[in-house]
């Protein structure tokens, strides 16, 4: 992955229909310009991954998948791999705060979907952060650290060049109580050299690190003139088309500066 552009990417999470789905594309294409410095992706539901995939224009938007699991094929009722992902996909989120505290994935479970996503030449999106409890705690460069070594585990550097990592911390995701753009730069740098440790000064310089947690596009910018964040996970309001729009257009005007 690339840190010399923005990377924008829009989780829908459980929420519209395949028809808004389709009409909120619609409204963001009409919205967003094609720029070589902004990668921007959306996450919608798994039921409007296909018929977004034939919508959507390539140039403006690439297609992420907000979930999977982690074995190739088999008999998992209910469950999508990595394999059927791949070739509709670019993007998969990995560990994000709803899959391990609503539905306890794992460190274990974490790790294996990082290597399923590198298997199947998908780029995972591993979210890590803490809760509020651990924060008061001080406790957020012991968790971080063990998300990454559990989610990065058999990882090798050539597979690192297809991984983002994504800081969000529990106690801003959807609470409209965003981390300060000082806390997130504290939390990369944390992010960064346990990943200069597991990997080299080189990848933990290079990996794309973002920030999610109540973004809107009223603080978009302040993030995003933080040199060392490269882009931003957006809940919320990416279900907008006009505060998309917007967040999308500040990271090109943040990368023209």
């Amino acid at each position: 992955m690339a840190i010399d552009k923005k990377y924008i990417f829009g989780n829908w999470k459980m929420n519209l229909t395949v028809g808004e789905a389709s009409l909120l594309v619609h409204r963001l294409e009409a919205a967003i310009e094609a720029h070589n410095d902004v990668e921007i992706a959306l996450f919608p539901g798994v039921l409007a991954l296909q018929p977004i995939s034939l919508q959507l224009n390539r140039r403006k938007f690439k297609l992420g998948a907000q979930n999977f699991y982690w074995r190739d094929e088999g008999a998992y009722t209910g469950e999508i791999s990595a394999t059927q992902l791949r070739g509709l996909v670019k993007y998969v989120l990995v560990g994000h705060s709803e899959r391990r505290y609503i539905f306890g994935e794992q460190g274990r479970d974490i790790g294996r979907k990082m290597q399923s996503a590198i298997r199947n030449e998908l780029c995972p999106v591993l979210c890590v952060g803490e809760t509020a409890s651990e924060r008061s705690l001080d406790e957020t460069a012991d968790v971080i650290h063990d998300q990454l070594v559990a989610g990065l585990a058999n990882m090798t550097s050539e597979d690192m060049e297809r991984v983002i990592i994504a800081y969000e911390p529990v106690w801003a995701i959807g609470t409209g109580k965003n981390a300060t753009p000082e806390d997130a730069l504290r939390a990369v740098k944390i992010i960064r050299d346990q990943i200069k440790h597991l990997f080299g000064t080189t990848i933990a310089k290079n990996i794309p690190v973002l920030y999610g947690g109540s973004v809107s596009k009223d603080n978009a910018k302040s993030y995003l003139e933080k040199k060392d964040i490269n882009g931003l996970l957006v809940g919320g309001a990416s279900l907008k088309s006009v505060d998309f729009s917007e967040i999308a257009r500040v990271a090109h005007g943040k990368n023209r500066e």
